[in-house]
């Protein structure tokens, strides 16, 4: 059975589209009307907080048992990256961490796991970023990845330039990865958002920079699919990123983009940035890889106004 076929036995009646809003420039992506069709590629949410996006998100989709089975182990990999409060939109929104795990219990998931290879002290990451809060509230673990002992050598067989990589032990034992990054502007690679995110499972992320960063992005993102990418697009850091400055360098965008296709949230999240998918080296590497859809117009999408 194909995708397209198993989305059809799975998905339901999508939600309907509320009232037209004036959007900004970075609303391009909801300005169509959404498709009659129960069956979506991808889901565009706007205007909620992060929690209620994802309920309406999720739900579209069919909900989150159709991508969690029962007794199943989940990894949940948000950005914990920096050393920074949720308003400076360096991290993932924790409202939006906790919630994706309370659904991953709630489909019957035997155990969630949380964390990242942090940029800056792993335990401040993690407690002033509000996630470590929010897992542990919602009853997921939130565990470590400061040590190289917890990483373990894997073969990357499609890589061009990134052929062996030492990837989280967790990445490799939990039956399922939902891939949560925050859209955000990134010095070195114009954005950060789902393929660079997965980053973060990996020891050595500096032979990344050192050995042409976007054609690694994508030769790992050829080993490591995650079964659902959440694109965290509440806040959004447009400027001076990773780590950003001040609140001045974000814009309040209140949305969401989910879908399991990771090459197509990437796609839609850059022209959330005002960027076009193409604009972004390793997104279209990623798509000459054909490991997912950049043509945003070939997809069924479910853009829903809150």
């Amino acid at each position: 059975m194909d995708r397209r076929d198993f989305l059809k036995n799975v998905l339901g009646t999508g939600l309907a589209v509320g009232s037209t809003v004036a959007l900004g420039d970075y609303g391009r992506l909801f300005a169509a009307a959404a498709p009659t069709s129960p069956l979506y590629d991808l889901v565009a949410v706007k205007g909620g907080e992060p929690e209620v996006m994802f309920d309406r998100a999720i739900a579209s989709l069919g909900g989150m048992q159709a991508f969690v089975a029962k007794g199943s182990k989940v990894l949940v990999k948000p950005n914990i990256g920096w050393d920074a409060p949720p308003e400076r939109a360096a991290n993932t929104h924790p409202k939006l961490v906790g919630r994706i795990v309370e659904h991953c219990l709630s489909a019957g998931a035997r155990e969630v796991f949380v964390f990242d290879h942090t940029c800056e002290h792993w335990g401040q990451c993690y407690r002033n970023s509000g996630i470590e809060r929010a897992v542990k509230d919602a009853g997921g673990r939130i565990v470590s990845a400061d040590s190289e002992g917890y990483y373990q050598k894997v073969t990357v067989a499609d890589g061009r330039r990134l052929t062996e990589t030492k990837v989280h032990e967790l990445f490799l034992s939990t039956d399922l990865l939902i891939n949560v990054p925050v859209l955000k502007h990134h010095a070195s690679s114009q954005v950060t958002i789902g393929m660079k995110n997965l980053m973060g499972v990996v020891w050595d992320r500096w032979y990344w920079h050192r050995n042409d960063l976007h054609q690694c992005i994508a030769d790992f993102a050829s080993y490591a699919r995650p079964a659902l990418t959440v694109v965290d697009a509440y806040n959004v850091m447009m400027q001076n990123g990773p780590r950003g400055v001040s609140a001045d360098d974000v814009v309040a965008m209140k949305a969401l983009i989910v879908s399991a296709d990771f090459v197509a949230a990437d796609a839609a999240a850059t022209k959330l940035f005002g960027l076009e998918p193409p604009d972004i080296r390793h997104i279209k590497l990623a798509a000459e890889m054909q490991l997912g859809q950049i043509d945003l117009s070939a997809l069924s999408i479910n853009r829903i106004k809150l």
